[in-house]
C-alpha cells in the first residue's frame, strides 16, 4: 500500500497503518512527489507495524546528498527494527531541476554512483569524503531502483536488490520484466486505484495519466513501449500550452490498461493478471474518499 493517503494527516495514519499489518499486507512504500516527504510517513507507520516492510518508493539521488541519504535510511532501519527497504531512483527533472533548482544531469550514473556510496556507508564503512555512520543499521538495508526503460533496469538487475516501476500498461508487462531480467529479484509496480462513478473515474485517471506523460521520462517509457502514436500528440499539445486539448487526447484504451477502474473485485482480478505476468509486488496507490480507506484496505487484503 501507498503511504500517506490524501487527506489524512500524518497523525491520524497510525490506525490505519495498523489495519494494514493486521490484515495481511506485504509493505507500505510511501511516496515523495506534492504532498509530504519519504521518509517521515514511515517513521510513523514502524511505530503502529510489527511486520510491514517499510519501503521508500521512492526518494531521489539528487535532493539529498549521500551522506544525508544514509542517515536518514539508518534511521528508518532503526526505528523499525531492520525492516526498512530504501528505494531510490533518479526523479525527473520537474522534481529535481524546476522544483528544487538542482541540475538534472547523468541519472543513470549518479543513481550508480550513489548506491555505491550507500552500500559502503551503510556497512558501517567510511565513504568518499569520510563520511562514516557511528550507527551502522545491524543488517544491509536492500535497495530497491525506481526503473522505467532498459537502462535502468539493467542497473538495477545488476547492482540493486529489485527494481519498481510504474504506470505500466498490462501488454507491456513482458517488455519490462524481459529488460529486468532476474526473476530471482523483486520487481515492484505502483497501480493507481481509482474509486467512484465509472465515468468520474476514468477522467480522474486521464488527469493523472497526462500529468505524468508529459514529464520527459514518463513520454520516453511511453514511446519505448510504443505508444509514441498515442502520446506524442498530447506531449504536442500540453508544451503547446493547451491543458484541455492533451487531456481531450489522454488515450482510454491506454488508460485502461495501466489504471485499476471499477469495483474493488474486478481490480483484484486485474491485478491477478500483472502477477501471472510476472510482477512481484503490486503497490496499491489509492484514490478515494478518506472515509473509504478502511473498507478498501480490507477488501484489497491478502489475507
Amino acid at each position: 500500500m501507498t503511504i500517506p493517503f490524501t487527506g489524512v494527516p500524518l497523525h491520524e495514519l497510525g490506525p490505519l497503518v495498523r489495519r494494514i499489518d493486521q490484515t495481511g499486507y506485504d509493505s507500505v512504500w510511501s511516496a515523495e512527489s506534492t504532498e509530504f516527504d519519504g521518509f517521515t510517513p514511515l517513521v510513523v507507520a514502524a511505530e503502529h507495524s510489527k511486520r510491514l516492510r517499510l519501503a521508500t518508493g521512492i526518494v531521489n539521488v539528487y535532493t539529498r546528498g549521500p551522506a544525508l541519504l544514509a542517515q536518514s535510511a539508518a534511521a528508518v532501519a532503526n526505528v523499525s527494527n531492520g525492516r526498512f527497504v530504501l528505494g531510490l531512483g533518479a526523479s525527473s527533472n520537474v522534481i529535481v531541476e524546476q522544483w528544487n533548482g538542482i541540475p538534472f544531469r547523468r541519472p543513470l550514473a549518479k543513481v550508480e554512483e550513489t548506491v555505491a556510496y550507500l552500500r559502503t556507508v551503510l556497512a558501517g564503512e567510511r565513504g568518499a569524503g569520510g563520511f562514516k555512520l557511528v550507527s551502522p543499521p545491524a543488517e544491509p538495508v536492500p535497495i530497491v531502483l525506481a526503473a522505467l526503460r532498459d537502462r535502468m533496469l539493467g542497473l538495477a538487475a545488476r547492482i540493486a536488490d529489485g527494481a519498481f516501476t510504474n504506470f505500466l500498461p498490462l501488454s507491456s508487462a513482458a517488455q519490462v520484466i524481459d529488460a529486468f531480467a532476474r526473476p530471482e529479484k523483486e520487481l515492484a509496480c505502483r497501480f493507481f486505484s481509482i474509486h467512484g462513478p465509472e465515468e468520474d473515474a476514468l477522467e480522474t485517471a486521464k488527469r493523472i495519466l497526462v500529468a505524468y506523460a508529459t514529464v520527459p521520462v514518463y513520454a520516453e517509457f511511453f514511446r519505448w513501449l510504443g505508444f509514441s502514436a498515442h502520446i506524442d500528440p498530447v506531449v504536442e499539445a500540453w508544451n503547446g500550452g493547451d491543458r484541455k486539448r492533451a487531456l481531450e487526447l489522454a488515450p482510454e484504451a491506454l488508460v485502461r490498461e495501466i489504471f485499476l477502474l471499477g469495483p474493488a473485485e474486478a481490480q483484484r482480478e486485474r491485478l491477478a493478471e500483472f502477477a501471472e505476468a510476472g510482477i512481484d509486488t503490486a503497490v496499491l496507490a489509492l484514490s478515494c474518499a478518506p472515509s473509504e480507506l478502511t473498507a478498501l484496505i480490507d477488501a484489497f487484503a491478502p489475507s
